[in-house]
């Protein structure tokens, strides 16, 4: 099976802003991703980051939310925004013949965004309902509470949306934050589809005089303060029938020599409908519907997570099976055709993630952000194929150790 990521071709704007363009498909239409980093790693007050980034359509100096929104779906075209750890977007979708009609669109927002007072309130309002569903779910709050105790609650990844900070949430603070991380921030611009002819013209025209910049933010640094007890139990609902296990450690990002190799033990562990975790809690025990195991690679930390929900009564024989689990791929090597399934489920997954130019794209994006050189993809794809159970019984006794994950139960 031959995989191939295509190639991206590269230009700079004269802002110095890089643009990555991936020609492909048979439709005629066009991603647009503004990448900036303006993720919860660079707010100076809680939930900054993804409120400015959530109200930056929300009206410029000469349009309503409703005008910019009509605009927009006057093309049939979509436009949305995100806030994640480290980055934030937006993304425009369209066929590429009205892209010169909504590239405008895109440098209004990011020149004369206004935060009108009574659509940051709306927000406010609406996420606060949303907030106080949520915090019923016992899913919801193990998910908070285990991003605490690895990384510290005062840490970007470790932070969490709470009423005191919607409440304190101020205009000028996202009117600052606006300035420094789009008006003069740093920013990548992704483009992928049916590409015109015209399209380093038409960026040049938008995007290439406003105050943005290709040089990537230096100096951020957050320290890690994750805590000290490694087991907790949680009451969350004294009803409730259903609890939330979750188990993750630290554990190095996709930089690591051994990143490759953990997303096989990964797989093998819990990570497709096949793995050891699914076989034995789900399939033997009856204990949960699911259960999942993977790896979230931040751009400054990693860490690995173990999920699943399962009736209140059995939480803590599931865990006693996951240690088992894990112990089991410590001890004993795997046998070649299970390492062949997770393999060729692996392998599988690239060709999919190579089915059209926004997933092309989205794979180079996340070598592009990580700084990773363009041969990674080969190289992975390589070690994949090389991987020996020898390797993965080393890896399971460098990550898989029971001391090194925190622990818990939310009910």
């Amino acid at each position: 099976m031959e995989l191939r990521l295509p190639p991206y071709h590269q230009f700079t704007l004269r802002n110095g802003v890089p643009v990555y363009t991936v020609e492909a498909g048979s439709q005629e239409v066009v991603q647009v991703e503004l990448l900036f980093f303006a993720g919860l790693w660079y707010e100076d007050h809680p939930m900054q980051a993804a409120t400015t980034n959530f109200l930056l359509k929300n009206g410029t100096r000469n349009k309503t939310a409703f005008q910019l929104n009509e605009q927009v779906e006057y093309y049939g075209a979509y436009l949305h925004r995100g806030c994640f750890n480290d980055v934030a977007n937006i993304t425009l979708h369209c066929l590429n013949k009205h892209l010169t009609h909504l590239l405008p669109v895109l440098s209004e927002i990011l020149t004369e965004a206004v935060f009108p007072a009574d659509e940051l309130e709306i927000y406010k309002s609406n996420q606060l309902q949303r907030l106080n569903i949520n915090l019923k779910k016992c899913d919801f709050v193990a998910n908070r509470l285990m991003d605490v105790y690895l990384f510290g609650a005062d840490h970007p990844y470790g932070r969490y949306t709470t009423e005191e900070g919607y409440q304190a949430i101020q205009r000028e603070q996202l009117i600052s934050f606006y300035d420094r991380h789009y008006v003069h921030g740093s920013c990548m611009v992704l483009v992928s589809g049916r590409l015109p002819a015209d399209l380093q013209q038409q960026l040049e025209s938008c995007l290439g005089h406003l105050s943005l910049t290709g040089v990537r933010p230096t100096g951020t640094n957050h320290g890690l303060l994750p805590a000290q007890q490694r087991t907790h139990r949680i009451i969350n609902d004294e009803q409730g029938i259903q609890g939330a296990i979750r188990m993750a450690r630290s554990s190095p990002n996709r930089k690591h020599p051994d990143f490759v190799g953990m997303q096989v033990l990964n797989h093998l562990l819990g990570g497709f409908f096949s793995s050891r975790l699914m076989s034995n809690i789900r399939e033997d025990k009856g204990y949960t519907y699911g259960i999942h195991s993977y790896i979230h690679s931040h751009l400054h930390e990693g860490s690995w997570h173990i999920s699943t929900e399962a009736g209140r009564e059995v939480c803590e024989a599931a865990i006693v099976e996951i240690y088992k689990e894990m112990s089991l791929l410590c001890k004993e090597q795997v046998s070649s055709e299970e390492l062949d399934n997770v393999r060729n489920y692996m392998l599988g997954g690239l060709m999919g993630d190579l089915d059209g130019p926004f997933q092309i794209m989205s794979r180079w994006k996340t070598y592009l952000l990580n700084e990773l050189p363009d041969h990674y993809f080969d190289e992975s794809v390589a070690s994949i194929r090389a991987m020996t159970p020898q390797r993965l019984q080393e890896l399971a006794n460098r990550y898989l150790d029971p001391a090194a994950f925190f622990e818990l139960v939310v009910v």
